[in-house]
């Protein structure tokens, strides 16, 4: 064969190749969904929050109340130090570093990463997240969706038409017409 030939048939295959691609890309069907606005249009996800946010501030102010304890105990120890002994002095720094250290232990219990908080907040938004997957699911399986996207989080997502957005339809298939 001469290379004319062989180019051209080389051409002919990317093209092909190329238009066998672009049918399968165009077959395929991605909708979004906003996380954002169908929670804030879920009751129960608004009241999950608030009870979310009552315990935190609670908890918060209990960790701290001990260290304002803490903090109090070792102005009180400052301002009395010349006239304590040893004995009275290592007393009065050990009570601080133990009222200090259940300031902190009681701060991870509460807010830490297995903490009762993260405890709470799993499960209160577990069965709502999960109601929400059921639906977007249904939705996926009923439009024949192979990919949906949440245009609310950081997946760098620039631009995506209104016409595939089927946030109100989620909210529609929970019970939360619009």
């Amino acid at each position: 064969m001469t290379t004319t030939r062989k180019d051209a048939i080389r051409k002919l295959l990317a093209i092909c190749l190329f238009a066998i691609c672009s049918l399968g890309i165009s077959a395929q069907k991605f909708a979004l969904v906003d996380m954002e606005y169908i929670l804030k249009n879920i009751p129960a996800y608004e009241r999950a929050n608030e009870q979310l946010n009552q315990v935190s501030k609670k908890w918060q102010a209990e960790v701290e109340a001990i260290s304002t304890e803490a903090q109090t105990m070792y102005k009180n120890y400052q301002n009395e130090v010349v006239f304590l002994s040893q004995e009275q002095k290592k007393a009065k720094q050990d009570a601080i570093m133990e009222k200090e250290k259940q300031a902190a232990e009681l701060k991870k219990k509460y807010f830490g990463p297995e903490g009762e908080l993260f405890k709470k907040r799993t499960s209160l938004m577990t069965p709502i997240q999960e109601e929400i997957y059921n639906a977007v699911k249904d939705i996926s399986d009923l439009r024949g969706y192979q990919l949906i996207l949440d245009r609310a989080s950081d997946s760098g997502i620039i631009f995506g038409s209104p016409k595939i957005d089927i946030s109100n339809e989620v909210l529609q298939k929970l019970g939360y017409a619009n």
